[in-house]
């Protein structure tokens, strides 16, 4: 179906007025200051980590298609903590951009080892009813839990225009795993009611303050990363374009110390390789420095700050695509990757849209490292996981104070 002209003239103005605003716009306030392992555990970077749990999430019934993972463990102060560990979002329907695509939610039970039954959490027509506007479809969730404990997801929605025209939704929990949404973020600079072409994929940068740095993405005829602080509550302060190119989205923060932080995204150039941007002074500026060593076929990619030191980045090959994920690892300065293979499919498999987190082994007492949990994209028919565990030291690395 071919956009309105008047929408049209419409999504080319906004470009134009986003593109323009995010160059000078720019972080407020206290410098933001990152969640990184303590300086003298570099050294201690392991790069050995095994598979010791995998398979599929349980789907809603009925339900033929998923895409979109966002994992997030479960803080101690959640009321949920002492009986779950981690919970999943992602969104099915029988199709991506479906009218009857929806939210879903599982929990996993370290009691039975096993997830929970899935759950919706929300669709597009609460979103609409909450937000008075129409919405057509919803896509990518991402979850974050702020300062409290309290998790929050942020949710793609569109109205007229497809996803070029999206807008990000910011939802927050009323009751354990139980959602409301609280607005639409005000993410065109210049005219916030525009909010067009703005989306939302990989999980937030923590911060000390126990806000974080929220990963976003522009894309409409030019593509590229943007950064959204967000409060210990889960306010947004501020937004800050992260890179000049414009051929790069979805990017994935890590932090190297409390200051200084890089942002991979993917490249959808015929370059076909993770590109890369850092800031020196917490966002306050960032700079682009050219690309990694690791290829990117325009798919996203997942990227993680291990409790080690070290760093684990997911992602597709050029070359191969969508059928084989990989796993690369890295000592946090500088950058030399080592790569190996976590699944090798055949052509028009795929096996796409990673997300890594950490989560707790055990109790903090027994000074196990965390797990890395990994889900991603199965066959667009799923989504599956596996559990990651180091096969090194046992001793916890310290987290700054």
């Amino acid at each position: 179906m071919k956009t309105p002209t008047r929408l049209g003239l419409v999504l080319l103005l906004a470009v134009a007025l986003g593109d323009a605003a995010l160059r000078v716009s720019s972080p407020s306030g206290v410098m933001p200051v990152a969640v990184v392992p303590h300086a003298a555990t570099e050294l201690q970077a392991c790069a050995d980590y095994r598979v010791v749990r995998e398979g599929l999430l349980p789907m809603p019934e009925g339900v033929p298609a998923a895409h979109a993972s966002s994992l997030v463990a479960f803080p101690e102060t959640h009321p949920l903590h002492a009986q779950k560990a981690l919970a999943a979002f992602w969104f099915a329907g029988t199709r991506e951009s479906g009218a009857d695509v929806q939210i879903a939610s599982s929990t996993f039970d370290p009691a039975r080892q096993a997830w929970d039954a899935p759950q919706w959490v929300v669709n597009r027509h609460t979103v609409g009813k909450d937000l008075g506007i129409q919405i057509r479809r919803i896509g990518n969730p991402v979850a974050w839990a702020d300062a409290r404990g309290r998790l929050h997801l942020f949710v793609v929605a569109t109205g007229l225009g497809g996803w070029a025209a999206s807008r990000v939704v910011h939802l927050t929990e009323q009751a354990p795993m139980q959602f409301k949404v609280v607005r639409t973020l005000p993410l065109t600079a210049l005219v916030p009611a525009f909010n067009t072409s703005t989306l939302v994929r990989t999980v937030p940068l923590p911060l000390r303050d126990g806000g974080a740095v929220l990963p976003l993405y522009f894309e409409i005829g030019i593509k590229y990363g943007v950064a959204v602080r967000l409060s210990p509550e889960g306010e947004m302060q501020s937004i800050t374009r992260i890179t000049q190119r414009r051929d790069v989205l979805q990017p994935t923060f890590v932090a190297h110390s409390p200051t200084h932080w890089s942002a991979f995204m993917r490249d959808y150039s015929p370059t076909e390789m993770v590109a890369h941007s850092e800031t020196l002074d917490a966002g306050a500026h960032w700079q682009d420095v050219g690309n990694l060593s690791l290829s990117n076929p325009g798919a996203s990619i997942a990227a993680l700050r291990l409790s080690s030191g070290g760093l684990m980045l997911a992602h597709n090959p050029a070359g191969r695509g969508r059928e084989v994920l990989l796993l690369s690892m890295s000592a946090n300065q500088p950058l030399s990757w080592t790569t190996r293979t976590l699944i090798d499919g055949v052509k028009a498999d795929e096996y796409s849209y990673p997300t890594l987190v950490e989560v707790a082994q055990g109790s903090t007492l027994q000074g196990l490292p965390p797990d890395v949990w990994l889900s991603y994209t199965h066959m667009r028919k799923a989504i599956a996981f596996k559990q990651l565990r180091s096969n090194c030291s046992p001793r916890l690395a310290r987290s700054q104070p």
